[in-house]
């Protein structure tokens, strides 16, 4: 399972990616699993779900660099966390890939996806019309997929339900290159909020996009 990279993203975050290349029995041999997984991958009605969901926690355990048990949950919205470890994370896989980004300081976001054409089919139901007026953006399919990647992983580092790709992420004007940045204004329940995200193109045709920043604490209001 070698490693493509495994990096600091500034100081405050770690990005990891990996390819699969081992069979369930080498990835069962490197982890330590118990038995509230071992329900939940008995659960699992294909192979490929198995390996993923496998290779997820394998890299997690080179990341971490640890011997001991990682217990990775999923909260109440489907956002992973980690019982035992200080530090916030994302989890993604695609076909051959499995991605990690972790913080101890920030709420993460990662996606990784094969490029594929079909993506034009399904354009309109994630980007608005003025997303999709973008020249770099519109009948564009690596352009397209840095606007899922992007979205997908801003969707993740909120966290929870109720927020729409199309209506409540607005990806900004960008300058599409193989590696890179946007800007997306995101409408959250405590308001506007602008967030940077990142993204690259793999060499083999997978686009990964990931945001690590603080999440506004949501406002209280008093009876």
């Amino acid at each position: 399972m070698p490693i493509v990279f495994n990096k600091n993203i500034g100081n405050e975050a770690q990005l990891g990616l990996w390819k699969i290349e081992e069979s369930e029995q080498e990835l069962f041999a490197g982890l330590q699993l118990k038995q509230h997984e071992l329900d939940r991958i008995a659960s699992f009605n294909n192979g490929k779900r198995l390996i993923h969901w496998l290779s997820t926690r394998m890299l997690l355990r080179v990341m971490l660099n640890t011997p001991d048990y990682i217990d990775c949950r999923f909260d109440q919205h489907g956002k992973p966390y980690l019982e035992n470890f200080n530090y916030n994370i994302s989890l993604s896989h695609s076909y051959d890939y499995a991605a990690v980004l972790l913080s101890k300081n920030y709420e993460v976001g990662i996606d990784v996806e094969m490029i594929k054409h079909k993506i034009k089919v399904i354009k309109h139901k994630f980007l608005n019309d003025l997303e999709l007026a973008q020249k770099q953006i519109g009948n564009n399919t690596d352009g397209l997929y840095v606007c899922w990647c992007a979205k997908e992983a801003i969707f993740k580092w909120q966290g929870k339900a109720g927020l729409s790709f199309k209506d409540h992420i607005h990806i900004q004007p960008f300058k599409l290159k193989d590696q890179g940045s946007l800007r997306a204004l995101v409408d959250l329940p405590t308001g506007l909020e602008e967030l940077t995200v990142n993204y690259l193109k793999t060499t083999d045709g997978y686009m990964i996009g990931y945001v690590a920043q603080n999440l506004k604490p949501q406002s209280v209001v008093m009876a």
